[in-house]
């Protein structure tokens, strides 16, 4: 216990100064060691599910989103469909935040004590490859079983061999009614059977992602493309430095380091 051996000292001293009883200094004490195992948790928990923690809920502008999607969006965070081994399925444009809107989903489940494994779904299809070739599949699969979450990114956005769709659909299959899925696409259902190959399979798919999901419709623009148009005005409206003012390159803040045109420079005398 860590925490306990760190801090019993000066607690004890401050339960004297306070005059508290032994019971809440031991109270306490124990509570101190039981927030630090918790932070130390969520923070290992953070690290293991490959989120990207610049998409978290502080960046997110909900404002940007349709009114419906913000609302579900609201609501999601609050993590009972992850009890209800339900799904999150986020369909939009490239650019209009899906990504953004499941990563911060992600963290603050595992803030809320959930383990949330994100990946893209070209790279977990690879991984899924990996592990049937060498024997070790049904092992992959029950290790991403462990996590109550599993984000799978962009779904749709390659092409996929029959081989790949297969495992693909295994992992959907073991999910169903087991564990969350949370699944960005830019491709409408109508298009899937580019991803599954043949109807059965694509209806089969679709069949047990919906059926307990929860359906994010993201028509709004892109949100990237006002970003970058904010930071190219940021950089034309930055001050110019004059010519022959550089004090980055000057000592001590001199401001003609490179000296104007037509101006030689001053010999410089070695000492």
């Amino acid at each position: 216990m860590p925490t306990i051996r760190d801090e019993y000292e000066s607690a004890a001293q401050r339960a004297r100064q306070e005059s508290s009883s032994y019971e809440r200094y031991l109270l306490d004490l124990t509570e101190r060691e039981r927030e630090t195992r918790r932070s130390n948790r969520i923070e290992r928990l953070l690290r293991e599910s490959r989120l990207f923690m610049e998409k978290g809920l502080s960046t997110l502008d909900l404002k940007r989103l349709p009114p419906k999607a913000a609302q579900q969006v609201r609501s999601l965070l609050e993590g009972d469909f992850v009890e209800r081994y339900e799904n999150v399925l986020i369909f939009g444009n490239p650019g209009s935040g899906k990504t953004h809107v499941a990563c911060a989903i992600g963290q603050e489940l595992i803030r809320a004590g959930r383990k949330v494994m994100f990946a893209t779904c070209g790279l977990m299809v690879q991984d899924l490859l990996a592990a049937k070739r060498d024997l070790k599949l049904r092992g992959f699969l029950k290790k991403i079983s462990s996590y109550h979450v599993l984000i799978l990114d962009d779904i749709g956005y390659i092409q996929y061999s029959r081989e790949e769709m297969e495992v693909l659909f295994t992992l959907l299959a073991e999910r169903y009614e087991r564990g969350s899925v949370v699944l960005t696409s830019n491709l409408a259902f109508s298009g899937w059977e580019t991803i599954f190959k043949d109807p059965m399979t694509t209806m089969a798919a679709i069949d047990r992602l919906v059926h307990h999901a929860t359906i994010l419709e993201f028509t709004n623009g892109s949100v990237r493309a006002p970003q970058a148009k904010g930071r190219q005005a940021d950089q034309h409206s930055a001050p110019a430095i004059p010519f022959g003012s550089t004090p980055s390159a000057a000592p001590d803040g001199a401001t003609d380091s490179v000296p104007p045109k037509g101006i030689a420079p001053k010999p410089r005398v070695l000492e």
